[in-house]
């Protein structure tokens, strides 16, 4: 199994379909990936269409990872704007296809992530996790550790509210 995580800072019609289905199918098996099932394409275009645009505009990047040259999944590496933050960026919405986890690719394409972070001369990366999912064990794998949280932030269901815990890594 060759596997590869490339940076994409521009979105053809074939990979915005894959893109898209990609965060509709991992929303729907659950993912925590901003959105709860059941989840449609057409709920989620609009929040991918955002993404291509900050993509566009160059202040995001799509971390794409493949396997066997097939799209599998993928994260969003969000740039700081700021001059005062350049060595810092946030990693949004990583995610592998459902038919692909369980095989190690999370940890494939975060590992891919910050091989594109650190090529692009960043220091610090930032992400958030959902209460309750366990993520932070994973991601404290990379050296990731919690910095804050924020009480029942994330609204999954009416009386359930979850945690949004805020976690940093030095590359």
């Amino acid at each position: 199994m060759h596997t590869e995580v490339c940076p994409v800072e521009a979105v053809d019609d074939d990979l915005r379909a894959q893109l898209l289905a990609c965060w509709t199918d991992v929303s729907n098996a659950g993912g925590s990936v901003g959105f709860v099932p059941p989840v449609t394409e057409e709920e989620v275009t609009p929040y991918l269409d955002a993404v291509v645009e900050r993509v566009e505009r160059g202040h995001e990047l799509f971390a794409v990872l493949r396997v066997d040259g097939q799209f599998a999944g993928f994260a969003v590496l969000s740039l700081s704007v700021s001059p005062l933050r350049r060595h810092w960026a946030t990693v949004l919405r990583v995610q592998v296809r459902p038919e692909r986890q369980g095989r190690g690719l999370g940890r494939v394409l975060v590992s891919g992530v910050h091989a594109i972070a650190r090529d692009r001369g960043l220091e610090f990366l930032h992400l958030t996790v959902r209460g309750g999912t366990g993520l932070e064990a994973f991601y404290a794998s990379f050296g990731y550790r919690e910095f804050g949280r924020m009480p029942g932030a994330v609204r999954v269901a009416p009386g359930d509210d979850r945690d949004e815990l805020h976690l940093t890594c030095r590359l």
